[in-house]
């Protein structure tokens, strides 16, 4: 069964492994990394908003295609996790 399964992660990895790519865990970012990084940061929070916005219209305009909410909500779920891992490098876990 766990051959069915699709990855939507880049390259199929996983959370963890987004974190550990490239060494990030292990070595600060200079400004212009961090600064891209937050702007890759904002795109992606302006998508998920802007999905928000395009689903609710859907639903209040009484035409509702389902399968096109599925994938938007698809979509919006695919984005949260990029904004979390994102926000992962920005703000590295510290342990104590």
């Amino acid at each position: 069964m766990a051959d069915s399964v699709i990855s939507l992660w880049p390259s199929g990895g996983s959370r963890a492994a987004l974190r550990g790519r490239g060494g990030m865990a292990s070595r600060t970012m200079t400004k212009e990394e961090e600064e891209e990084v937050r702007r890759d940061l904002a795109a992606l929070r302006q998508e998920h908003r802007d999905l928000d916005l395009a689903i609710a219209a859907m639903i209040d305009s009484g035409k509702i295609d389902t399968i096109r909410i599925q994938r938007m909500k698809k979509r919006k779920l695919v984005l949260k996790d990029r904004i979390a891992a994102l926000e992962d490098r920005l703000l590295p876990d510290i342990i104590a």
